[in-house]
């Protein structure tokens, strides 16, 4: 399973907008449901607007009613070209901390089906803020 999506993530890069930084990121997420939903960033001239392949998956997801996550891949690389290893950024970090067990939710990162690593969210962003924080 994680190297058919390590695949579609690769496959979908081209799919990426990135005319300014040139770096293009494609992610697939897996719902809970088994469900898959796909990312790629998409790059805005002033900057602010410009969104991430990672959150892009997500709010597809969440905006069809789908909101239990256990896995996202995650490639990127210079002019599309994977070849190392692209952690998703702090925002998305922050993003999945609302909708993933940090515990559980895995993010593999890979260059390609047989060069990844699996991370908990937990791992990535060790004492994390999340809905849990704002339970009274």
């Amino acid at each position: 399973m994680i190297k058919e999506d390590i695949r579609l993530a690769l496959d979908n890069i081209k799919f990426s907008s990135a005319p300014y930084s040139n770096f293009n990121v494609s992610a697939v997420l897996t719902a809970k449901n088994g469900e898959k939903f796909t990312g790629v960033n998409i790059e805005s001239a002033s900057f602010t607007p410009t969104i991430c392949a990672e959150r892009v998956a997500i709010f597809k997801a969440v905006s069809e009613g789908i909101k239990e996550f256990s896995r996202i891949v995650v490639v990127g690389g210079l002019e599309g070209v994977v070849k190392e290893l692209t952690t998703p950024c702090g925002v998305c970090r922050q993003v999945m901390m609302d909708y993933c067990d940090p515990k559980t939710f895995e993010i593999v990162i890979a260059v390609d089906e047989d060069n990844y690593e699996v991370y908990t969210l937990e791992e990535l962003l060790p004492k994390g803020f999340g809905p849990k924080d704002l339970e009274g």
